[in-house]
């Protein structure tokens, strides 16, 4: 596979996204614990060197199995988690935006993984209009802890996630990210301004909802017509073919594909020998 800068961690592009190995609703335990573990050993057999996950997977669930699954970690392997949200006892995610906050989460995926530093950590930005008021945290002091912790060496990488043009450029001067994680696919290409300016600046984009939203009744890449049948001619499942597209769409973009089965697993793995043509990307871009 090929590789790209993840700030100082050279990664292949194809990772590993662990919010899928807790239960139901990211909350619990896995539906199979033996399976949940096989899967992180076979990926980092497959040359997965870039894991993403988060302390509120589970809560703890998802960086718990990552511990016991592949600690102690292999050189190279770029752990990534995200900061600005806890979970309540229903499964809700709560605000958790202010600086002190994003310090505490720091520290507990630090403990519960095992590490002194994270490779990176994502800012998770929330919709200021929709939080309570001592959650409404100005950027500049948020990633000023985050600045912190680097300088105190317990992160070696700043990411933002969920984040305007604006905020994404404003992460870029003040903290000098390695990272931006926001919603892109090949049905919703709006945070294609955003992913120009990270190729520009040599940064790191990992999407989410690579293949559509999901919610129900949003659109989604597997069910698009036009998306079938370019798979179909290029012997490949949907699936493969909308996440093929997004790394033939910038050379910075890091996939990072989760599940909680092998089988499943090897078939996103496989995504990196789908070769897709001019031609076939003209079609898919003029028909999704």
């Amino acid at each position: 596979m090929d590789t790209y800068s993840l700030g100082r961690f050279p990664v292949h592009r194809i990772g590993f996204g662990a919010m899928q190995l807790p239960g139901p609703g990211v909350m619990g335990p896995p539906r199979d614990h033996d399976e949940a573990v096989a899967v992180l050993r076979r990926a980092v057999e497959l040359g997965v060197d870039h894991i993403d996950t988060a302390q509120f997977y589970g809560p703890d669930v998802a960086n718990e199995l990552i511990h016991e699954a592949l600690h102690p970690y292999p050189d190279g392997l770029a752990l990534v988690s995200k900061v600005g949200a806890v979970r309540d006892e229903q499964g809700g995610f709560v605000p958790a935006q202010r600086p002190g906050q994003l310090r505490a989460a720091v520290e507990e995926n630090l403990r519960t993984l095992g590490v002194d530093r994270l490779a990176a950590v994502n800012l998770r930005r929330m919709d200021e209009h929709e939080l309570p008021a001592d959650q409404r945290i100005p950027l500049e002091d948020q990633l000023a802890e985050l600045v912190g912790l680097r300088a105190e060496g317990k992160i070696a990488g700043i990411g933002i996630s969920t984040a305007t043009h604006a905020q994404v450029r404003q992460a870029i001067e003040q903290a000098g990210i390695v990272c931006v994680q926001n919603a892109f696919s090949l049905v919703d290409r709006s945070d294609a301004d955003v992913l120009d300016l990270c190729h520009d600046e040599g940064i790191a984009y990992v999407p989410y909802f690579p293949l559509g939203s999901a919610f129900p009744d949003m659109p989604k890449v597997t069910d698009n017509a036009t998306v079938r049948s370019v798979a179909e001619r290029v012997g490949a499942s949907p699936a493969q073919v909308g996440l093929a597209w997004l790394l033939a769409r910038r050379d910075n973009v890091l996939l990072i594909p989760g599940t909680s089965r092998v089988a499943h697993l090897e078939e996103n793995m496989r995504i990196a020998d789908v070769s897709l043509s001019a031609t076939d990307i003209e079609e898919l871009e003029g028909g999704a």
